[in-house]
């Protein structure tokens, strides 16, 4: 079947770095739960295989912590040597679909439920009180020092290369959804007042862009290096389109291969993230005590939200007039024309969430014109199914096998 002229762009090869991919389709990282006691599954493998056999370019590992203490939970993948054989499995299954595979690494800093750290308080861009410790008991955050951001830095660029040396061909470097490089970036939680402070979102970036700079240097050349930001953090006083401005072009001086355009932030904001609010029987289905108290509180201050598709083009329409260097949509990509209208406007690739987790066949399905809309209603039932035995699945589909995902991927 011959695609019709506004698809055929998101056929064609784009190169991001030294990487080339077969197309525009990214699956997006989305947290999958798929990584018990720390190790990845054979679970994780399955998953991200099936989005490379249903035709994305790029599939993405969702949260590789760079540090123990870099963890949001215990049981997320830890980019350390005893997790290295079992990677290796993803980026082999992967790379036999003829498709490319991405280590999201990141830190969570004062964002975590780790039941122990390292330090008394967590880290962050500032101290004082801690708005997510408030779910956590950890209410109080300590601001990161000269030797902090050195060691931080160099656990960035420890977990780029031991992404590599597992296989993989490209590293996201999370600076959004107010983990601890989006402590950085956001005013809401950057007051501090040396160099790595101030008003304005180009001076806020700097140390964000100073681990950039460091992980292009340890792995640029071989490795595609990309990052996540935030187009808005859809909360009163947070940043907005014109700081996700300032943040692209300084990323784009250090020498970003990709950025990838989100949204959102994780206790603020969440339903900005998705574009839709989280059911209410989320609260008494979820396995986690602390996540059913987290939502029943995010639940009192929770506006009303009606999905609608590319719920971020207009934030990321200012980036993409700001800069030169590639971006990635996303935010409720979930039809052929919402495909058609990100290449229109100037987008070199689309990330897709949601929608793949309900279909990993639907770039396959698009291009053989077989479905034009995808069928994920956008409520958001799999994002509470990462904290269940089987881990992220969309509830149209059914639960994953739950004895799969306590298999380590490489025994």
């Amino acid at each position: 079947m011959t695609l019709p002229p506004e698809l055929s762009p998101a056929y064609t090869p784009i190169k991001i770095g030294p990487l080339l991919l077969r197309n525009r389709f990214i699956k997006s990282a989305t947290n999958e739960g798929m990584a018990k006691g720390g190790l990845p599954s054979k679970l994780l493998v399955e998953h991200h295989r099936s989005m490379a056999a249903g035709g994305a370019a790029m599939t993405t590992v969702a949260y590789c912590a760079v540090s123990p203490d870099g963890r949001t939970f215990p049981d997320q993948v830890l980019l350390d040597e005893p997790s290295l054989p079992h990677l290796r499995k993803l980026t082999e299954a992967v790379h036999r679909e003829n498709a490319a595979v991405c280590a999201q690494i990141t830190h969570g800093g004062a964002f975590t439920f780790l039941p122990k750290l390292s330090t008394r308080y967590p880290m962050s861009s500032s101290g004082g009180f801690n708005p997510p410790g408030s779910l956590s008991g950890r209410l109080f955050k300590k601001a990161m020092t000269q030797a902090d951001l050195d060691r931080v830095a160099g656990e960035f660029v420890a977990g780029a290369r031991r992404a590599r040396e597992a296989g993989f061909d490209a590293v996201e470097i999370h600076m959004g959804h107010g983990y601890l490089l989006s402590q950085f970036i956001s005013p809401l939680y950057n007051r501090r007042r040396d160099a790595f402070g101030g008003k304005t979102a180009a001076e806020r970036v700097r140390y964000p862009a100073q681990v950039l700079r460091r992980v292009l240097d340890a792995v640029g050349r071989d490795t595609a290096v990309t990052c996540k930001i935030c187009v808005t953090e859809g909360v009163k006083g947070g940043a907005e389109a014109e700081d996700a401005v300032q943040v692209a072009q300084a990323l784009e001086r250090e020498g970003a291969h990709l950025l990838t355009l989100s949204g959102g932030m994780n206790v603020e904001s969440p339903w900005t993230i998705f574009g839709s609010n989280m059911p209410d029987n989320v609260i008494e289905t979820d396995q986690s005590a602390i996540v059913k108290l987290a939502t029943r509180m995010m639940k009192l201050w929770e506006p009303k939200l009606t999905f609608h598709e590319m719920y971020f083009l207009e934030h990321s329409r200012r980036v993409r007039a700001a800069v030169k260097l590639p971006l990635a949509y996303l935010g409720g990509a979930k039809s052929v024309s919402g495909v058609a209208q990100a290449m229109q406007d100037g987008f070199d690739c689309v990330a897709m969430g949601r929608a793949l987790i309900h279909d990993p066949q639907l770039v396959n399905k698009f291009r053989d014109g077989s479905v034009t809309v995808s069928g994920c209603t956008a409520c958001n039932q799999c994002v509470s199914m990462m904290y269940t035995p089987g881990g992220t699945a969309c509830v149209l589909r059914g639960p994953n096998d739950a004895a799969l995902n306590h298999t380590p991927a490489a025994s």
